[in-house]
């Protein structure tokens, strides 16, 4: 039996990972839940799955989550410390890094240190240290197995082919709820319809990077480290039914597509069984019932943001996680209403224009980076945030 650890349990990866173990109780154990705020739900997934320790957010949820789960013997930490406790729980065998943005890395980056293998579906540990990161895996002797739709397609499109007859990775994109208004409505869009993501259901954060497409921005550089490309061969490509899930072309033209319908339970699944294949219990994709498949180019000026993360992929160092951490504070700043949609990328592109970037050599030089950013990125958006 495999025992879990999930960083995220109440966010959207987490839940779903956590209906995949209920449907095979007797291959999959919980050892760990990572959680934020929502101890409603963490203490019926205490109640549920019985894992060994549990880490809330702040030291005030400890008692308010006991009270919750009454008598049980889970033990029950806090804070970053109390993640990084989780995720290096000496039982589990796995863990799965779902919590969203760069709160993520540090309990990630602890259990490959811990020699946990790791599913990855916090991009960001890969765009804020990839260099540390992988470094740290290969030392470790940690497997990599990655979570996301588009970099679990790549890796199943390069299973059982020579690494060195890749000739490009192709990532698609849904293009979000905007990809046909008008660019000159861009700027005045609300906070509502930027939710309104066609095809996937994921939290707020994800939906809104999947608008301004700097969600395929911080996959192309989590592709870079993933598969060990450089950025030039890493293509994304506008695909709005999010069937085919990304692709690879091989020097010979033969290109190899993953395909499935648009649920992260497949990934999932994948991912903690790898390299067997789980009867998940979901309807199969129905090709002749999908209508057609498009695919087109990924249009600039619509989606600045995608290339600012190019940008900041060649310029490597401490860029990446600067531009992870400005792109955070703009998105938050966007869902309070503070500043408009476009303004967004323009955060993150000033903020990275004002870094002096290092190569970090140690992981503290990455959070110094990510702590400089975030105060750089919040001063710009009580001055200027209301600016389009």
């Amino acid at each position: 039996m495999k025992r879990i650890v999930i960083l995220g349990s109440t966010g959207t990866i987490g839940v779903n990972a956590l209906d995949v173990i209920r449907t095979f109780k007797r291959r999959f154990k919980v050892s760990g839940l990572v959680a934020g705020r929502n101890l409603d739900l963490l203490a019926e997934q205490v109640a549920e799955f019985a894992p060994r320790i549990v880490s809330v957010t702040e030291r005030g949820d400890v008692d308010a989550l006991r009270k919750l789960i009454g008598r049980r013997r889970t033990e029950i930490v806090y804070g970053e410390d109390g993640a990084v406790a989780a995720a290096t729980e000496p039982t589990a065998d796995f863990v799965l890094a779902a919590i969203v943005g760069g709160a993520g890395l540090v309990p990630t980056f602890a259990a490959v240190q811990a020699g946990k293998d790791v599913g990855l579906a916090n991009k960001e540990a890969l765009v804020m240290s990839g260099e540390l990161f992988v470094h740290e895996a290969r030392k470790r002797g940690v497997r990599l197995l990655p979570v996301d739709s588009e970099h679990s397609a790549v890796f199943q499109c390069l299973e059982g082919n020579r690494r060195k007859d890749v000739d490009k990775i192709i990532l698609t994109a849904s293009g979000g709820p905007f990809l046909r208004t008008p660019l000159g409505q861009l700027p005045e869009v609300s906070v509502g319809q930027a939710l309104e993501h066609p095809t996937w259901k994921m939290g707020p954060k994800i939906t809104i990077d999947s608008a301004t497409m700097m969600n395929k921005g911080l996959e192309v550089i989590e592709a870079r480290w993933l598969f060990g490309l450089p950025a030039e061969r890493v293509e994304v490509m506008i695909h709005p039914q999010s069937i085919v899930h990304s692709m690879v072309r091989y020097r010979d033209g033969a290109v190899m597509a993953q395909l499935g319908i648009p649920d992260m339970r497949i990934p999932i699944a994948y991912a903690l069984s790898y390299p067997e294949r789980l009867d998940t219990g979901l309807s199969p994709l129905d090709l002749t019932q999908g209508g057609q498949l498009t695919f087109m180019d990924v249009e600039g000026p619509r989606y600045p943001a995608l290339d600012i993360a190019y940008g900041a992929l060649a310029r490597g160092g401490t860029v990446p996680p600067v531009l992870n951490a400005a792109n955070e504070v703009a998105v938050s700043a966007f869902l309070e209403g503070r500043i408009g949609f476009r303004r967004i990328h323009e955060i993150s592109r000033e903020t990275i224009a004002s870094h002096e970037p290092v190569r970090p050599r140690r992981l503290e030089q990455v959070l110094e980076a990510d702590r400089w950013a975030r105060a750089f990125a919040e001063d710009l958006v009580q001055r200027n945030g209301s600016a389009h």
